[in-house]
């Protein structure tokens, strides 16, 4: 992990006091603990806009803290145990490769190194050198079906092999933005090579 510099402090500003005044008015008196995850959502996500980097200072979580009126260790707890909340800068694209068992049988070991010879990464949850990618190693993000899959930022790219994680990340280079999803083409969760139940829509005429 590498050193960062905090802060000094934090306030939300009108684009996210807009969505919390939507977000406290979802939970009853009494029960304003509950926001502290769409908090540190709009947190992250105002940081990420604000300065490019998706992460939630300790400012930030004291701020939520306040607003919340529950002690602040409390919100550093839900922080930490989530791996969808960064505890320090990451890149313009966080790569989160996923290599649990499904994943690693589909080839996410291909991911990894891909990630690394392109990114110059060497160890989890480093930076580039260029500021462009951290990299974060995470558990099953649910998609298996189409695994392996690598998360970039909030999206899903899936099917990934070698060859198409190196295409991806020289894409996001040159600042692009490859279409999200199967990168094979699949369809959904269909069976490599199409559906074979269901493939053509023969409905009642009226």
């Amino acid at each position: 992990m590498t050193e960062h510099t905090e802060p000094a402090s934090f306030a939300f500003d009108d684009e996210s006091e807009a969505r919390i005044t939507k977000v406290m008015a979802k939970y009853p008196a009494g029960k304003q603990a509950s926001a502290v995850l769409p908090l540190l959502d709009l947190a992250q996500r105002q940081m990420g806009r604000v300065t490019g980097s998706a992460w939630v200072p300790k400012v930030a979580m004291d701020e939520i803290a306040r607003r919340l009126d529950m002690p602040p260790i409390r919100v550093y707890e839900v922080a930490t145990f989530y791996l969808m909340f960064n505890m320090q800068p990451v890149g313009t694209y966080h790569l989160q490769v996923c290599t649990t068992t499904p994943c690693w049988l589909r080839g996410s070991d291909q991911v990894v190194e891909a990630c690394r010879k392109a990114t110059g990464i060497k160890g989890w949850k480093e930076t580039s050198a260029d500021g462009l990618f951290t990299m974060t190693e995470v558990e099953c993000v649910g998609a298996c079906v189409n695994a392996p899959i690598l998360q970039v930022n909030d999206d899903f790219f899936e099917d990934m092999d070698a060859a198409s994680t190196e295409a991806l990340l020289a894409a996001l280079r040159r600042g692009e933005y490859p279409k999200v999803g199967s990168v094979t083409g699949r369809q959904t969760s269909a069976p490599e090579g199409g559906p074979t139940t269901l493939t053509t829509l023969n409905f009642p005429a009226e």
